[in-house]
């Protein structure tokens, strides 16, 4: 999956961005009640949540580049060279900077739930207000469309505005609020519920 929006660049996660996604993820851990994760992630720490992500099926990576040159031109041809193969099978060393990730994952580990999906996007703070989560978000749904997922859901720490605005665009609507539900940073935080039917 390729998808070239102007300046960004969309597609399936690989190996190579794991650096510079545990970076992304770890900012939000240190500075932010965004994820309740408490302490930061090595890159090795991290692979096992990469590799849950494959590049087909419900459970989805996708990330957000700056477009290069080479992308944003289609007559520089493609990739030659010892690294084409790498590269044109995504796995290969990333060509622009990390804007965004988005996810779709296990709902709960039990069988009669996979039929939904938790989903996630994380932008970096340089990219706010490019319309990247959008863009990640648009190319998720699409291709989740062919999957066998009946729902999906996100869980919004409280406050957020700018997140329930995203999914409330992308047709989630507000289904519960879990109150004091999580600690950091000395404080409890809630967290709202939100749910988008995909059938």
């Amino acid at each position: 999956m390729l998808q070239q929006h102007g300046e960004v660049q969309v597609r399936t996660g690989a190996e190579a961005d794991l650096p510079a996604l545990t970076d992304l993820y770890n900012h939000y851990i240190r500075e932010t009640c965004i994820t309740f994760d408490l302490e930061p992630f090595t890159p090795e720490q991290r692979r096992p949540w990469l590799l849950s992500h494959p590049q087909d099926g419900p459970h989805r990576l996708l990330v957000a580049q700056e477009a290069t040159d080479r992308t944003k031109n289609p007559h520089n041809g493609p990739v030659s060279g010892p690294s084409a193969g790498a590269a044109a099978s995504g796995a290969g060393r990333p060509d622009g900077a990390l804007l965004g990730y988005a996810t779709s994952s296990a709902f709960r580990p039990k069988a009669a739930y996979a039929p939904s999906v938790e989903v996630t996007v994380y932008c970096a703070p340089h990219a706010a207000g490019r319309g990247v989560g959008t863009l990640l978000y648009k190319a998720l749904f699409e291709a989740l469309a062919d999957e066998d997922v009946h729902r999906a859901y996100a869980g919004i720490a409280q406050p957020n505005e700018a997140s329930h605005r995203l999914h409330t665009r992308f047709g989630f609507r507000h289904v519960g609020t879990f109150t004091e539900v999580g600690r950091k940073f000395g404080r409890y935080w809630d967290v709202a519920w939100y749910q988008k039917d995909l059938d």
